[in-house]
């Protein structure tokens, strides 16, 4: 498989199911507060493309950034900001990041509309794929601590809530949605805790209903996400499948990537067996290797340059010289 196609596995699977409006509208809605949830025109919730995270943090969090109407004032919008946290811990500056993106969404607004337009009313969701239930505020001026409670002081502080969707809080059946929605959720709520294999994430009855698209790319999601050990258990359970089209278009995709695997499993073997190659041949002539040259031998993936390295490791008079050829 291409490595693009693994990295960011979960921001991967959670956007391919919420990018779609209806999918995160049958979620949004059910989760804030029921006076919020009348104001907005759901039926005309658009997703507004692009990124309001930083590049360091892209790594294990995705963003993404609706609009709809507001039901009350059609001639405004109001813009639904969901954020889906899939870190193993809670962050407890969350609030923090949330201001951030919520500041640039409100600098790219004025960058399109300059003054012509009043600012659109953002509401921001954290969606929390985490085996345990964070335990923290969803005020933004809790992060004062004391200094919040004193009334001459908040004036100058600024404030807002988020909404917070635990995924560890909510039993597998209890989660609902559109079936596509459901599917991302359930995937997501069990990978921490080693279930993606469980009846609650292959139910035929609800896979009767999720979207071959969302089904094809959960079955890299599955590969990347279990034990290579568990393998048979991964294509029993796609031979199990009763939606005749997701199991033979998923069989054929399962099969391409177990191939795919071996290659590159065996790729990888070749490249451990000429870094240890090198490894010994220094370690004959020279004696014990310092972590930091291992370090660097042990990240080099170019076959041809392992070799050059190999008869550097054989005719370099000194670790020094072998070190410069690095």
């Amino acid at each position: 498989m291409a490595d693009e196609d693994l990295h960011q596995p979960h921001d991967k699977l959670f956007k391919e199911g919420f990018s779609d409006p209806a999918n995160a509208a049958a979620l949004l809605r059910q989760h804030l507060p029921a006076e919020v949830s009348a104001l907005i025109q759901w039926n005309q919730l658009k997703l507004i493309p692009g990124s309001f995270l930083d590049d360091d943090l892209r790594h294990s969090h995705s963003d993404l950034l609706f609009s709809a109407p507001l039901a009350a004032d059609p001639e405004s919008s109001a813009c639904v900001h969901l954020l889906f946290e899939h870190q193993s811990t809670r962050d407890p500056y969350i609030a923090l990041r949330l201001l951030r993106y919520m500041v640039r969404i409100w600098e790219e607004w004025i960058r399109l509309f300059g003054n012509s337009k009043p600012l659109p009313v953002i509401v921001p969701v954290v969606l929390a794929q985490d085996r345990k239930v964070w335990k923290l505020s969803t005020q933004f001026s809790a992060l004062f601590g004391n200094a919040a409670a004193l009334n001459f002081l908040r004036p100058f502080l600024p404030d807002f809530a988020f909404g917070l969707i635990q995924l560890a809080a909510i039993p597998f059946n209890a989660i609902r949605g559109t079936p596509d929605g459901i599917f991302v959720l359930r995937a997501l709520k069990a990978e921490p805790i080693g279930r993606l294999l469980d009846n609650a994430v292959w139910d035929n009855n609800l896979l009767a209903h999720v979207s071959r698209r969302l089904f094809d790319r959960f079955i890299p999601y599955v590969f990347d996400r279990t034990d290579p050990f568990d393998r048979p258990l991964v294509f029993r359970r796609i031979e199990g499948v009763r939606n005749q089209a997701h199991r033979t278009a998923a069989m054929t995709l399962a099969q391409h990537l177990r191939h795919e695997g071996r290659q590159e499993g065996r790729q990888e073997g070749t490249l451990a067996a000429s870094r240890q190659s090198v490894l010994e041949a220094l370690d004959l002539r020279f004696g014990p290797i310092p972590d930091g040259l291992r370090d660097s031998l042990n990240a080099i993936a170019d076959p041809e340059k392992l070799r050059a390295l190999l008869r550097a490791a054989i005719i370099s008079d000194s670790l020094e010289s072998f070190a410069a050829s690095l």
